[in-house]
């Protein structure tokens, strides 16, 4: 059966065949090696433009910096004028930065610390443990700082399991969150230390199976009698974790809320008209009456969904509790959330899923891909990227049901080997660079299969993400009155920095 996370190309962003991949020259699949994996510190001269690679030969690795120089060409045009074809006749790819033209904030990236992924993370040596945890969410190294936890069950899991297991429970006096203190919430404490400033949301995959018309957590959908039961399912796994050291930001109301997976995965469908009700008439008030402060975020689901966001922002009552809407790239293309954007441009939009195939060829060097789509979802106002587990074992365990979903990386338990993903390299272009806080601005440019996004951080720090995936190129980079030239492989990603 094809995974229901069979990645979906962006070929309407003209992006080609973004999966193509240069053989790797050395491996990515060793134990960590002492000190950081990458460069831990991206400031660049003040009067250069420091560079990171990541092609055929290097992971994130750093070129030799690159001078401004004046130009011409597009010197003269205003920052409100967008080029085109007509516009401009360009005798070299480029791009054309605009800084003055200002988009959303950057909230972050990260993964999810599913049960699998905390699982095959626990089984590390401590001190192997420490220091990928480091590696990965440190600020001075790959500092991701956005990252997603389940609410029970969800596929990517070594066993079915709720919070309330039983029969009907209405006022929960079997509630408990002892399944996650084995290995699940010491680990999100580790990350919370070495990171203060994470940033954690949370989703559930299914109510416990009595909520639901098929009494089981494989399938089904939601049975409205016990939405007041399920609001307050909610508040209390948001106590329990804050009480355990592990504050919780946002919630979502459901994952992928409209298939059941065919019943082979925990899983539960919502009607629309279910789901506002749930929001208007019960965690919404619940929340504002206890002073929650946790957001909740609608939808969890692919980008072709993006009507039915704007249909329930468009009821007040709904609104009024919804502070953002979460978005997956298994169906429909980015662009959709831009016309969400334009109806409620006050929600949030967050990309909170993007899943490997840990039987794919191209598992250890699809970065181009992975690139192209952190690109194009930033470019459609998301504010923040989120990739489905940060781990798995070598064979996408533990899970439950059929689709065979990886992580950013793949643990081996018994070699104790750790192997990187060409996603993990692409999130590293984006949050090593990109701080919280920063700010889209406007990049053009006429250029086929290259895409790009750029952000200012705080402080002034610019930053540029491009991805080639067609030849290599020399790419002329403009801003005002300078420019400079980048030389890129192809199937390649460049991090440009600048003060």
């Amino acid at each position: 059966m094809k995974s229901r996370r069979a990645f979906i190309k962006l070929s309407a962003l003209g992006l080609g065949a973004v999966g193509a991949s240069a053989s790797l020259s050395s491996s990515a699949s060793a134990a960590l090696p002492s000190g950081a994996a990458t460069p831990s510190s991206i400031a660049p001269p003040k009067s250069d433009v420091a560079v990171w690679f990541t092609n055929g030969k290097q992971r994130f690795a750093a070129g030799a910096p690159i001078q401004w120089r004046p130009q011409t060409m597009l010197s003269s045009m205003a920052p409100s004028t967008t080029i085109n074809s007509s516009s401009v006749t360009p005798t070299t790819d480029f791009i054309r930065l605009v800084p003055s033209n200002k988009f959303q904030d950057i909230l972050g990236f990260g993964g999810c610390f599913s049960d699998a992924s905390c699982d095959v993370i626990d089984k590390l040596r401590e001190s192997l443990r420490e220091q990928l945890l480091h590696e990965l969410c440190h600020p001075s190294e790959m500092g991701l700082n956005v990252h997603r936890t389940c609410i029970g069950a969800a596929d990517s899991a070594s066993s079915l399991y709720s919070y309330d297991d039983g029969d009907v429970d209405q006022e929960l006096k079997r509630f408990s969150i002892d399944h996650d203190r084995a290995y699940i919430l010491p680990i999100l404490r580790k990350v919370r230390a070495i990171n203060p400033d994470v940033f954690l949301f949370s989703s559930p995959w299914s109510p416990p199976g009595w909520m639901k018309w098929n009494k089981s957590m494989l399938g089904g959908s939601m049975s409205r009698q016990y939405l007041a039961s399920y609001a307050q399912y909610f508040l209390k796994f948001l106590q329990a974790y804050a009480e355990a050291g592990v504050p919780v930001q946002a919630v979502t109301t459901q994952n992928e809320i409209d298939t059941d997976q065919h019943g082979q995965m925990p899983a539960c469908t919502w009607s629309q008209e279910c789901e506002s009700e749930f929001l208007t008439d019960h965690i919404g008030p619940l929340f504002e009456k206890t002073n929650t402060s946790t957001k909740i975020w609608i939808l969890d689901h692919n980008f072709i969904y993006w009507g039915r966001v704007i249909s329930q922002l468009d009821d007040p009552d709904v609104r009024q509790y919804v502070s953002g809407a979460a978005f997956h790239p298994y169906t429909g293309d980015p662009s959709m959330m831009s016309k969400v954007h334009a109806a409620h441009p006050e929600t949030e939009l967050h990309f909170t899923e993007g899943s490997t195939d840990y039987n794919d060829p191209h598992y250890q060097d699809d970065w181009a891909k992975w690139s192209a789509t952190y690109t194009a979802v930033l470019n459609n106002w998301c504010r923040s990227a989120v990739a489905w587990n940060i781990a798995t074992d070598e064979k996408g365990k533990p899970n439950i049901g059929p689709y065979p979903a990886g992580g950013i990386l793949m643990i081996n338990p018994g070699t104790q080997e750790i192997v990187r993903s060409g996603q993990y390299w692409a999130l590293a272009h984006f949050s090593r660079a990109i701080r919280r806080g920063a700010r889209r601005f406007e990049s053009q440019s006429l250029a086929k299969n290259l895409s790009h996004v750029a952000v200012e951080n705080p402080g002034g720090q610019k930053v540029l993400v491009m991805t080639n995936v067609g030849p290599a190129r020399s790419v002329e980079v403009l801003q005002g009155t300078n420019s400079a030239t980048i030389s890129i492989e192809e199937n390649s990603i460049a991090t440009l920095v600048w003060n």
